[in-house]
């Protein structure tokens, strides 16, 4: 199974939607929705298109009753699978007692689990943690965590392959400055077999996951699939299945009835387009791409400069074609 992390201010509908085309096996996650602003909040946060299935919603809280709550509304929602957040180490995550801080509590996350499954019928309930929180980082605190969760009825995992601070780093850092134990990740799916484990942190290609997938049951990509987004494109063939586009101009021209349907009800262009930066990452043109959405996306009502991207990225490819061997390549 390969999964796209769920990224805050980035997963959102309009992402998912993009990395829908490119992919039709990728399990899709919404962005971590508290459950305070589920129950409370003035807006839907659990909208999604139909396209986009199979699809998670990420739940963020440490009350049972609560967590139970969103749960149900998920289920009658029609989400595929409802994971808790246990690896985010921000300081607003941690105010709320959620996150990763709860991995020093694995009484009250199991209690969480077994609320949430009292309520999701059929529906997958699944964790995702780091490997640890600040000095508590040994294997054995990765071990006791699991066990209790699991036995609570929690049967997938994903695994952050770090530790997290949870003073003094920020969460960029966090992503970035604890070093990567893929081992640790292993060892826990040999000895928990029944268990359903997968990766996450630092996998940047499938490449990389095609080897990951050796260890574990699944990969989740994270900021790559936002970045270079076209890497999307390549997880159905890795599960043998034909992919639905043979080309990232493919990706683009399906991408435009969908904005100027969003832009119909109402809708911002670069809500949408933002997430298209990265699409040509890698191909000639890429640079001029992103500089003219960029500039002319956040202030756009139609998608002109969608389709004026697309000729100046064609014109620019029959120039390298014709008067040089490489070309742009970033």
């Amino acid at each position: 199974m390969i999964s796209i992390a769920p990224m805050l201010d980035w997963t959102d509908r309009h992402c998912r939607y993009f990395h829908r085309l490119m992919s039709r096996d990728a399990l899709l996650y919404t962005e971590m929705v508290t459950t305070g602003a589920i129950i409370y909040g003035k807006y839907d946060l659990l909208e999604y298109n139909e396209e986009e299935h199979p699809v998670a919603l990420q739940l963020g809280g440490s009350n049972p009753v609560d967590l139970a709550t969103c749960a149900r509304i998920a289920v009658e929602r029609g989400y595929d699978e409802i994971n808790l957040n246990v690896g985010c180490p921000s300081d607003r995550v941690q105010n709320g007692s959620f996150g990763a801080c709860l991995m020093a509590e694995p009484d009250l996350v199991a209690d969480c689990v077994a609320a949430i499954k009292d309520v999701a019928g059929d529906v997958p309930v699944t964790v995702k943690t780091r490997l640890g929180i600040d000095d508590h980082d040994s294997y054995e605190f990765l071990q006791a965590f699991v066990e209790k969760v699991s036995a609570k009825g929690c049967e997938r995992f994903i695994l952050h392959a770090r530790k997290a601070w949870l003073n003094g780093l920020s969460p960029k850092e966090n992503r970035e400055i604890p070093p990567l134990n893929y081992d640790r990740v292993y060892q826990i799916k040999r000895e928990y077999p029944h268990l359903h484990i997968d990766v996450n942190g630092g996998i940047q290609t499938l490449s990389e996951a095609k080897e990951h997938l050796r260890q574990v049951d699944g990969v989740m990509i994270g900021r790559a699939a936002y970045q270079t987004p076209w890497v999307v494109a390549g997880i159905d063939a890795l599960n043998g299945h034909e992919p639905p586009v043979e080309s990232a101009d493919e990706v683009v021209e399906k991408m435009i009835p969908y904005i100027e349907g969003y832009i119909a009800q109402g809708g911002k262009f670069w809500h949408v387009v933002r997430h298209m930066l990265g699409i040509y990452h890698g191909q000639p043109g890429a640079k001029q791409w992103r500089r003219l959405l960029s500039e002319q996306g956040p202030r756009a009502d139609s998608c002109e400069p969608l389709r004026l991207g697309q000729a100046l990225l064609a014109s620019h490819r029959i120039r390298v074609a014709s008067f040089s061997e490489g070309g742009e390549k970033n």
